[in-house]
């Protein structure tokens, strides 16, 4: 199912790149040294409607489609990727919200994350619970009409600055794996929500990444998203919808590379002449301008075939899935592949950090890992196969 830009997606596209040359480029080593979250740009973001596009109209949002945020995050990502996982989080955190929220529930907090008043955060992985969403350990307990939330989360992306928490936790008693869990909204304020330490990080310095805590944390009966047990199967389905997004950050990381590697080798002398000229760099950005174009491809295909199902859909296709991780998978291993190859371009000097391709091979490394671990993607194409 090949896609095909319409006229408003690549003015979209074209939007977003001037915007991302003129302000987010100069920013992106300042927001890697300082680790600090670049509120400007949230702003930037605010000001061009660019937070939440795919949400519905009903919301304040475009309908836009997956494929739009793809755009948006690919081009952003291409001089910070930090700054690209802005517009992206909005899909994740919200993603069983919107897809099992109560007309309640999304009227108080779609319009807002549309806007960017709000920002959310993704609550699933655990100390104990990483790729095993089915260890979830975090508990839930209805006392009247309230539900206490007890337990642990790690590796929360915006944890700190979010203004709510979409949380998984094991709410039906002595249920097993992945049975049992349900989805909870909680706001930063709730008493019982400890925010811990921020994580030190290799890459996305400027993307917060902490650890939280509920002791005895109370929200009402209402905060329920979806049916009681329904957890897994929204994590999934958002996770689904979302891969794709995880790889045009991904694709975009790999582009920003390959541009940067290109024109330092047309302006690096070495043996009296370019080396651009020499045949072995030829090859080295031959290979990486390709594998860059087939992982854009493959992740435009997925967003493509995701945008004609819509959301309403109680669960993907085995064959949707399998794309969803193909495009994630295979996006993510080219970013490494390719940033790699670019500090080998550069030589020591992009072994430096005065020079972007050092930054963007650390931010490459973890689209392999999160939103599913590149081996998490293979199981998950393995058993559709079979």
């Amino acid at each position: 199912m090949p896609y095909e830009l319409t006229d408003e997606q690549v003015m979209l596209r074209n939007t977003v790149r001037r915007l991302a040359n003129e302000k987010i480029a100069p920013r992106a080593s300042e927001i890697d040294r300082t680790g600090e979250y670049p509120y400007d740009i949230l702003q930037l973001f605010r000001e061009n409607d660019l937070m939440a596009v795919n949400f519905p109209p009903e919301y304040g949002g475009q309908g836009a489609g997956i494929i739009s945020v793809c755009i948006i995050v690919e081009e952003v990502a291409r001089v910070d990727a930090s700054c690209s996982i802005i517009p992206a989080n909005a899909e994740l955190s919200f993603g069983p919200l919107l897809l099992a929220g109560t007309e309640e529930q999304k009227k108080k907090y779609l319009p807002r994350v549309v806007t960017g008043e709000i920002i959310g955060a993704f609550c699933l992985t655990e100390p104990e619970a990483g790729s095993d969403a089915g260890a979830i350990s975090t508990r839930a307990v209805k006392q009247g009409n309230e539900w206490v939330i007890n337990g642990r989360k790690c590796f929360t992306t915006n944890g700190g600055i979010a203004d709510v928490y979409t949380v998984f936790a094991r709410s039906v008693p002595d249920s097993k794996g992945i049975k049992g869990l349900s989805v909870f909204m909680v706001e930063k304020d709730t008493p019982g929500l400890i925010i811990g330490k921020r994580e030190n990080k290799m890459g996305l310095r400027g993307s917060p990444t902490t650890e939280e805590f509920f002791e005895d944390c109370r929200v009402p009966l209402d905060n329920l998203v979806g049916n009681e047990g329904d957890g897994f199967r929204l994590a999934m389905l958002t996770l689904d919808r979302t891969r794709p997004v995880i790889g045009a950050q991904a694709v975009g990381i790999a582009q920003g590379a390959c541009d940067y590697a290109l024109q330092y080798a047309k302006q690096r002398v070495q043996f009296g002449q370019p080396i651009a000229k020499f045949q072995g760099i030829q090859w080295k950005l031959a290979e990486m301008f390709t594998l860059t174009e087939a992982a854009r491809q493959l992740v435009y295909r997925a967003a493509t075939v995701l945008d004609r199902l819509g959301p309403a859909i109680d669960r993907f296709p085995p064959e949707v899935s399998m794309l969803s991780a193909q495009c994630k998978l295979f996006a993510s291993e080219v970013a490494m592949r390719v940033t790699t190859e670019a500090v080998q371009v550069l030589g020591g000097y992009g072994y430096m950090r005065d020079y972007p391709v050092e930054r963007m091979m650390r931010d490459a490394k973890v689209t392999q890992i999160y939103e599913g671990t590149s081996e998490i993607q293979k199981i998950v194409i393995a058993r559709a196969l079979v």
